[in-house]
């Protein structure tokens, strides 16, 4: 099972790289909203601060959300998910190794970056610390529960918006207490229990979103 899903990771991420454009276009989105919102809102500091939380963690959703249709579109449209759906090794492993692709691909490089688009807002350093831990966490959240909504709109035409319909409502808790641990080290609180609230979230979605993904494949392909 380690081999199979060593084999799919490797296998995606190299695949990625030579469309690598479809994904420096979710960089390249985040990078933009993030920096236009300080433009837009003008320079004062404190208003900054306030909205910095809800901002990053709003366009990283959303960045994430871009690359979801291609979790598995690819390998619908040249067959090669009906081969895996025939190879002894359980579906879920092989999810597994296509989701931790596009976390890597996608919610990895949104945690790196945004410490950095961090500091247009002020932020100090304690803040852009707990924000990139709360991303590093989050992330992998959001592949996990991405991966289900795009399982499910697999094949239809306008999978994107159904996407979004699907796995919006199931981000909310993922995008309250990753916002809610900057604002708490704001308000001198501390950011531990958001945090665990964070990686209790993202436990919960790696015990269900395999079986839930691999369950919606089959539906699809049937």
């Amino acid at each position: 099972m380690r081999d199979a899903f060593l084999a799919v990771f490797s296998r995606d991420v190299v695949q990625a790289w030579r469309r690598r454009a479809d994904w420096f276009t979710t960089m390249f989105f985040f990078v933009v909203v993030v920096t236009l919102f300080p433009l837009g809102v003008g320079p004062e500091s404190g208003m900054l601060k306030a909205i910095a939380p809800g901002v990053l963690w709003v366009a990283a959703l959303l960045a994430a959300m871009l690359s979801l249709p291609r979790v598995f579109a690819a390998d619908h449209a040249d067959g090669t998910l009906e081969q895996l759906l025939l190879v002894p090794q359980p579906l879920t492993v092989l999810v597994l190794g296509k989701v931790a692709a596009h976390w890597l691909l996608s919610g990895l490089p949104l945690a790196l970056m945004a410490p950095v688009l961090g500091l247009q807002f002020g932020l100090g350093g304690e803040a852009l610390g707990v924000l990139f831990l709360a991303l590093l966490i989050g992330t992998p959240c959001l592949s996990l529960i991405g991966a289900i909504g795009a399982a499910l709109t697999l094949g239809l035409r306008g999978g994107g918006v159904l996407i979004a319909l699907l796995v919006l409502p199931l981000y909310i808790p993922v995008l309250i207490f990753g916002s809610g641990a900057i604002d708490a080290v704001a308000a001198g609180t501390g950011a531990s229990a958001h945090l665990s609230l964070l990686a209790a979230c993202c436990l919960v979605a790696l015990a269900v979103s395999p079986w839930a993904t691999a369950a919606a494949l089959r539906i699809a392909l049937e």
